[in-house]
C-alpha cells in the first residue's frame, strides 16, 4: 500500500530536482556554470536549501571563501539539520581564521549526530587551530576510531604524530 507524500515531501523532492542539472555540473567539475545554474534556481526559490549547499561547494572549489561561507550559512539557516553544510560551514570558518565560529558548527553538528566522522574531523582540525592540542587530539583519535577512507586517515595520524606526545604511526617503521 503506497502511502501518498506530505507537501512537504512533495516540496524537498522538488527542490532536489531543481539542483540535478548543477549537481552534474559539479561533477564534472564545471563550477562556473554550476554556479550559473544554482543562481537560477534560488532566483525561482530562495529556499532552497540544496541550491545553497552546492553553491557552497562551487565557491569553495574555485577558492572563493567568503562567498562559500555566505552559502553554507545560508543553507543551515534554511536547514538546520543539513550536516554537510554545517561541517563544510566549519572548515571555511576555520580556513578564514574564524576559529570559534568553526568550532561553533561543528559542536553543533556533533550535537545532532555525535559520532558523525565528517563533524569529528572539523572539530578537531578546529581545535588544532586554536592550539589547543589536547582537543585535537581527542576528536582526531575518535575520528580514526571511525575507520575513515585512507588518505584522510593518513593525514589525520601525521597530524597527531606532530602534536606534541604524538608517536609514529605503528605502520612507519624505520626498517
Amino acid at each position: 500500500m503506497a502511502t501518498k507524500a506530505t507537501k512537504e515531501e512533495r516540496e524537498d523532492a522538488a527542490r532536489w530536482a531543481a539542483v540535478e542539472e548543477a549537481t552534474e555540473l559539479l561533477h564534472e567539475e564545471r563550477f562556473r556554470e554550476a554556479m550559473v545554474e544554482l543562481r537560477g534556481v534560488l532566483e525561482d526559490d530562495p529556499k532552497n536549501s540544496y541550491a545553497y549547499y552546492f553553491l557552497g561547494i562551487a565557491f569553495f572549489e574555485v577558492g572563493e571563501l567568503e562567498p562559500a561561507r555566505d552559502a553554507y550559512t545560508a543553507c543551515v539557516t534554511l536547514a538546520p539539520g543539513h550536516m554537510g553544510a554545517r561541517v563544510a560551514l566549519s572548515h571555511v570558518l576555520r580556513i578564514l581564521g574564524d576559529i570559534r565560529g568553526s568550532l561553533r558548527e561543528g559542536m553543533a553538528a556533533l550535537a545532532r549526530a555525535p559520532a558523525d566522522p565528517d563533524a569529528l574531523h572539523a572539530v578537531g582540525l578546529a581545535y588544532h587551530a586554536r592550539g589547543d592540542d589536547a582537543a585535537a587530539r581527542k576528536y582526531l583519535e575518535a575520528f580514526l576510531d571511525t575507520h575513515p577512507e585512507l588518505e584522510a586517515g593518513v593525514e589525520v595520524q601525521a597530524l597527531l604524530a606532530s602534536l606534541p606526545g604524538g608517536e609514529k604511526p605503528a605502520d612507519s617503521d624505520d626498517d
